[in-house]
């Protein structure tokens, strides 16, 4: 989805770039189609991240660019909304990003330049119904980026969230089928409900998200 479109048009625009995630199918896929590397981590397992992320420092160097992509959702009414998912979003979504810009926002510092680009959502900025773990995850992501551009701002290293609304992958299309199950409305139905809350009416393409992604790693 959107991390595969990121590491593609980095690695276009010149950038030895790593990725990583859970599944080792798709990962090995998209390192080697872009020719870079790929690691896998989970981001919920702290102690095979801080590994994952001393691997990487040894065997490749010092990271300049640092996306934070990976997130998950969830949809149920508030009193439905379980210790469980709460604490599972808030730890993908926003423990995970603080824990990775801790690691290595220093050495960026130190070599005076960096980018860090955090992909938060319009629901970091309004908020939606039966997403509550969701939307408080990426306004805490929104207050993390503010945070940390402002202590950055004299370093040489920029901090930056991008947040598009529905984009289209496979959580959308996720979104629509959970939609109709629900619902009873048509796959046609459940789009238009989604489209609506765009003032384009249409979902976001991935490359309009990677595009913006590579206009904040420039110089």
């Amino acid at each position: 989805g959107i991390g595969a479109g990121i590491a593609e048009g980095l690695a276009k625009a010149g950038a030895t770039v790593v990725v990583t995630g859970r599944n080792e199918e798709h990962l090995r896929a998209v390192a080697e189609s872009i020719g870079g590397h790929g690691v896998r981590m989970d981001l919920t397992d702290r102690a095979a991240t801080d590994a994952a992320l001393e691997m990487i420092a040894a065997d490749i160097g010092r990271i300049d660019i640092l996306v934070n992509n990976a997130g998950m959702s969830d949809a149920a009414p508030i009193e439905r909304t379980t210790d469980e998912s709460w604490d599972q979003i808030m730890e993908l979504n926003l423990t995970a990003p603080l824990r990775l810009c801790r690691a290595l926002i220093p050495a960026m510092v130190e070599a005076g330049w960096g980018r860090v680009i955090n992909l938060a959502s319009n629901a970091g900025l309004s908020g939606y119904r039966y997403t509550h773990a969701y939307c408080a995850s990426k306004h805490g992501l929104v207050g993390l980026t503010r945070s940390m551009a402002h202590e950055l701002g004299t370093t040489g290293v920029t901090v930056n969230a991008v947040c598009p609304g529905w984009v289209n992958t496979d959580m959308y299309t996720a979104a629509i089928d959970r939609i109709v199950r629900t619902t009873g409305r048509t796959s046609e139905q459940a789009e238009k409900i989604l489209t609506s809350m765009s003032p384009q009416r249409r979902a976001v393409e991935v490359a309009e998200v990677a595009h913006a992604v590579l206009m904040l790693c420039d110089d």
